[in-house]
């Protein structure tokens, strides 16, 4: 019986855990969209704060639904409550401090930096 109880226990707090959002990006990014417009993005456990360039703030809530690492490259997959998909990519082996934001479909929104606004070409080293 108490065999039962542990097992539900820790498989309930590992969905909870697997349901916010990855320790890799949470906190404040710097945001730089393809048109060059830049933004602030901080994310939190289960909502993330957009900042535009004017200052305009609007929160969002999501949940995670996946994590892929391979070669050390780390993807994380975000669902917000209206259903919208992106995902958060450090395409840098064992680097998190730039990353790329892309929606379902795969189409670049954001390039991602912690201490500086960057580019694509800054991410994937093409400068």
């Amino acid at each position: 019986m108490k065999k039962t109880v542990l097992l539900s226990i820790v498989f309930l707090v590992s969905i909870l855990i697997a349901c916010s959002g990855s320790d890799t990006y949470r906190g404040e990014w710097k945001a730089t969209d393809t048109k060059g417009e830049k933004s602030k993005i901080t994310f939190e456990a289960k909502s993330f704060v957009f900042t535009d360039s004017t200052g305009k703030s609007k929160k969002f809530n999501y949940t995670q639904n996946s994590i892929k690492t391979e070669n050390g490259v780390e993807t994380y997959g975000i669902v917000l409550e209206d259903g919208r998909k992106y995902e958060l990519n450090f395409p840098k082996a064992n680097d998190e401090s730039q990353g790329i934001i892309k929606d379902e479909n795969g189409k670049l929104i954001y390039a991602i930096g912690r201490k500086d606004y960057i580019s694509y070409e800054d991410v994937f080293g093409l400068k």
